[in-house]
């Protein structure tokens, strides 16, 4: 999940001729959902967008609070076009989630915020509309966020769980006890035999 969050004086949305919503001072969010997104994607992007601290404090210090100290706005506006691949200069819009479940998903979002913030203060645009956006910056200030991304297969994350206790056993052994087991695998070999390249270096001695 994709994000850009601009810090705003003012922002609109507006669909034909109809202003459908607006604020005032906060921020603006374009919100571009993947066919891989969960409900994880979601709770991130929404703790960050809330607490991003991005506005100055009442003795006029920078980044010392966010939207909700200061019981700003926030305009959130469906954005697909985030997910864009480009294939030479065409874009591909195929990873972005289909409008049929994107748009369940997009309004659980908006109502995530709304119960963790004030909910008269989270404005939307129109999801699926084509709409005039007009955002008058502030900085101008512009945040890009994705959530964390990690595989979803379960064979990917089952290979790289086992890789990750691989791991924590390395580190687990003390550099002793380390030394002590490469010191009984020398033992446990042939003292007669040689590597290849001590093999190597003998072979040149022979007349």
């Amino acid at each position: 999940m994709k994000a850009i969050i601009q810090r705003v004086t003012k922002a609109t949305v507006t669909v034909g001729e109809e202003q459908v919503s607006s604020i005032g001072r906060g921020l603006c969010v374009l919100l571009g959902i993947s066919v891989e997104d969960t409900q994880k994607d979601a709770d991130y992007l929404v703790r960050k967008i809330l607490n991003l601290r991005l506005f100055e404090d009442e003795n006029g210090r920078a980044w010392s609070k966010s939207v909700m100290d200061r019981d700003f706005e926030v305009l959130c506006v469906s954005q697909f076009t985030l997910q864009c691949i480009l294939k030479g200069n065409k874009p591909d819009f195929h990873s972005a989630m289909p409008a049929e479940l994107a748009q369940p998903f997009y309004n659980s979002i908006l109502e995530s915020m709304r119960s963790s913030y004030k909910p008269e203060l989270i404005k939307d645009g129109e999801f699926g509309a084509y709409m005039q956006v007009t955002i008058q910056n502030d900085g101008p200030v512009t945040v890009e966020l994705s959530s964390p991304s990690g595989p979803t297969d379960p064979k990917q994350l089952s290979k790289q769980e086992k890789q990750q206790q691989r791991k924590e056993k390395t580190r687990s052994k003390g550099p002793s006890e380390s030394s002590r087991e490469k010191g009984a695998q020398r033992s446990r070999q042939d003292p007669n035999a040689s590597s290849g390249a001590e093999g190597d270096v003998s072979s040149e001695r022979e007349p």
